[in-house]
């Protein structure tokens, strides 16, 4: 499925005051509105994923799982900073002819939701029958039903949080300290910053997983090593993917977007704004979550007025809600069977 391009040819203003002279956003689309345009499901991604959810949320979105094109119009469109088809710092400066590199503005959470609003009115979508995302992309999708409640029936948050964090804001300054020791993050090319970036990946890693997954997946057969290890060699690994499909100007801009997440900000402090959230809600806590601890999601749970709340038992860690697919569509099955208030649905991982 290829990606297509939007293009919003007016100045685009973020939050901070500052404006980007246009935007463009990557995003994928699967399936067809149907005659009532009622069957969107919008997905927000994460971190460092892209448009193309069938790719990297399969056994959840697909030809045969539980979102499927036959039934539901799908879109997932790429985020602000990311460079897999939206407006990023690799993008031409329109001033200068050359890329942004460190000049491109920072921009927050809201900066990409005021964009996605934009591409939803493009494609004339009124209504999102779903709007979905775990981690980064809970804290798209809980800022846009704030932001439009009205137009977001379903809300589903997955291992996301209200605002981020003292803790994920430290994981995220460590990443960005890694990536600044890097000298070549200065020089203005597009693999600038790569050994850093590799470095921090590295140490997100700890925080996407926990000690029961390395103990694991990483454990040694023998006794007898004193290097070479296996989980030596995943962190090296994984770092390496990561930079051959990403950048470090992306990432650290990404992270520090990340950073201002807070629903309370300018809204009279975060209860009150998720008190304004009108869809029917499910939150899923993962119980072995070290980056977004479950007791984030119940504080959610707690204060949106519509909302139900699931705890996915699995030892991946945070990652879980990308691997436990079958779980999910346990959990969301059983979501769509309630109307009660307040309900925990007590779902466990069997496998």
């Amino acid at each position: 499925m290829s990606t297509e391009i939007f293009k919003y040819e007016k100045p685009f203003k973020l939050e901070s005051g500052k404006e980007l002279a246009e935007l463009e956003i990557g995003f994928n689309t699967y399936g067809t509105l149907n005659k009532n345009r009622d069957n969107v499901v919008w997905v927000c991604h994460a971190l460092t994923a892209n448009s193309d959810v069938f790719d990297w949320w399969k056994g959840f979105f697909g030809e045969n799982d539980y979102f499927n094109p036959k039934e539901h119009f799908i879109v997932c469109a790429n985020i602000l900073g990311s460079p897999y088809g939206t407006s990023n710092p690799l993008s031409i400066n329109p001033v200068t002819g050359h890329p942004y590199y460190l000049a491109f503005p920072q921009f927050t959470i809201r900066d990409i939701v005021k964009g996605h609003q934009l591409l939803a009115d493009h494609l004339g979508i009124k209504e999102i029958g779903i709007l979905l995302g775990g981690s980064l992309g809970g804290q798209q999708a809980s800022e846009w039903a704030i932001m439009e409640p009205e137009r977001i029936k379903n809300l589903i948050l997955i291992a996301t949080n209200a605002r981020h964090s003292p803790w994920g804001i430290a994981f995220n300054e460590s990443q960005r300290l890694a990536i600044s020791t890097d000298r070549t993050f200065y020089a203005n090319a597009p693999d600038g910053g790569k050994k850093g970036l590799k470095a921090a990946r590295s140490i997100a890693l700890l925080s996407y997983r926990n000690y029961k997954t390395y103990g694991i997946t990483q454990q040694e057969e023998k006794d007898n090593h004193v290097d070479g290890y296996k989980a030596a060699s995943y962190q090296n690994y994984q770092g390496e993917k990561l930079v051959n499909r990403f950048n470090a100007y992306s990432y650290w801009y990404l992270s520090k977007t990340m950073d201002s997440h807070n629903v309370g900000r300018n809204r009279h402090g975060v209860e009150k704004a998720l008190s304004l959230i009108k869809a029917r809600t499910l939150v899923i806590g993962i119980k072995s979550d070290v980056l977004f601890p479950i007791e984030e999601q119940q504080y959610l749970f707690q204060h949106i007025p519509k909302s139900v709340f699931a705890e996915l038992d699995s030892f991946y860690g945070h990652d879980g809600f990308l691997i436990e697919t079958g779980v999910l569509t346990n959990i969301i099955t059983s979501f769509f069977k309630t109307d009660v208030k307040g309900k925990i649905i007590e779902l466990q991982r069997t496998a």
